[in-house]
């Protein structure tokens, strides 16, 4: 009996170190090691799949962002089209020194500046940008279209005594507003509009008989101020360190991929033989745009505008054009109700999976009021290289002009 314990008294210790003696076999763990390798794939792959999707995604939230923000320059732009321009009493001034620019001056003499004018399907394009050629030109002209502080700020002028301190009854004179941000400077180059008994018949530049312009450290000096208090007269902020070339300020609009100097600036991101949407504003003192440029939208590959008039003056839309070249400055204040922009361009970055569905795209398209008037864009004889790989839209923008009249 006690040899039977004993034997049974050993067995644990027999089983405990036969265990410890037991391990993975050769094929166990190529098993887990392939068990591992594939899931660290799979991982992989999903990682991978959403890190691109995160890419892509924010490309394309970047991209609606410049939209948005360009976009809305160019729209408070037309909006604010013949802000601060005279119509009556110029004197010679100039504009824009070179092609194609050159080609929207209205005048070296007397002539009142068009507040709005395009081109349509441009062909002046040379070089590396030939590839716009057919694209719009928009031209819009006004006091506060310039890239400046001076350009945004305006007051109002009254006759003698000329006074800093506050009056209920005759105001500033020059009226000095409470925020120092809206305040002229000496040194800022402005000019002065007094209107007539209708303000809808004449926008009256003052002149000193040679200069259509002064600094407004000047401003309370003969011509500038009414001779009595029957008349206020408006001053406009135009430049703040160089003397006028023209009495407002001028900014085009157009697609451009290689700069003067040839540089591409284009982004990488964006599709081959697209371009930037640029506002180039003519400065005052060269009539070049050295200096004035701003990227309003990238990835553009075509820019359309058309206008929608009224011409009999009863406050009905009657026409849509995208010609308005031949219409004098004052046909154009009278019978421009509304302007229509369409840009063309790509959101985010090329997505090789991603196949845009149409070769061609209308802009605008129906039931746009404006449909036919564009052009149809063909995405094959643009030349854009991967074409099918790229998100593309058409930002349409709808502005009624508040400032002409």
């Amino acid at each position: 009996m006690r040899k039977k314990l004993s034997a049974i008294s050993h067995q644990p210790s027999a089983i405990s170190h036969q265990l410890s003696n037991a391990g993975f076999t050769l094929v166990e763990l190529m098993i887990t090691m392939v068990i591992f390798v594939l899931a660290i794939a799979a991982a992989s792959g999903i990682f991978t799949g959403l890190l691109t999707q995160f890419k892509q995604q924010s490309k394309i939230a970047e991209t609606n962002i410049e939209g948005v923000v360009g976009i809305e320059i160019l729209r408070q732009d037309i909006d604010h089209a013949g802000y601060g321009l005279p119509w009556n009493g110029l004197i010679a001034y100039s504009e824009a020194s070179s092609a194609p620019a050159s080609n929207f001056n209205d005048s070296t003499t007397t002539s009142p500046p068009r507040a709005v004018i395009s081109d349509n399907n441009v062909t002046f394009f040379g070089g590396g940008n030939a590839i716009f050629n057919g694209t719009d030109y928009l031209v819009i002209k006004s006091t506060n279209v310039g890239i400046n502080d001076t350009s945004s700020k305006w007051t109002t002028l009254q006759a003698a005594p000329f006074t800093p301190l506050y009056d209920p009854v005759t105001g500033y004179n020059p009226r000095v507003w409470d925020i120092a941000a809206e305040r002229f400077v000496g040194g800022d180059n402005v000019i002065v509009l007094t209107m007539g008994a209708t303000s809808t018949t004449e926008r009256r530049l003052v002149v000193d008989g040679v200069n259509f312009s002064t600094t407004y450290a000047n401003i309370i000096t003969a011509p500038w101020p009414p001779t009595d208090n029957t008349e206020k007269r408006t001053v406009y902020g135009v430049d703040p360190d160089t003397p006028l070339r023209m009495p407002f300020n001028r900014a085009d609009y157009y697609i451009l991929k290689f700069d003067a100097d040839g540089t591409d600036i284009v982004p990488t991101r964006c599709a081959p033989d697209t371009g930037v949407l640029r506002k180039a504003v003519v400065n005052q003192g060269a009539g070049t745009f050295a200096g004035g440029t701003l990227p309003l939208l990238d990835c553009v590959a075509d820019l359309q505008v058309v206008f929608r008039l009224d011409t009999d003056n009863n406050g009905t839309i009657d026409n849509t054009t995208d010609v308005i070249a031949g219409l004098s400055a004052q046909q154009i204040r009278e019978q421009v109700r509304e302007v229509r922009v369409y840009v063309l361009a790509h959101e985010g970055q090329r997505e090789p999976n991603y196949a845009y569905p149409n070769a061609t795209i209308q802009i605008p398209a129906p039931p746009d009021p404006a449909a036919g008037l564009g052009r149809t864009f063909d995405f094959a004889a643009s030349g854009i290289t991967n074409w099918q790989n790229y998100r593309w839209k058409v930002y349409t923008l709808v502005v009624r002009p508040n400032n002409l009249r």
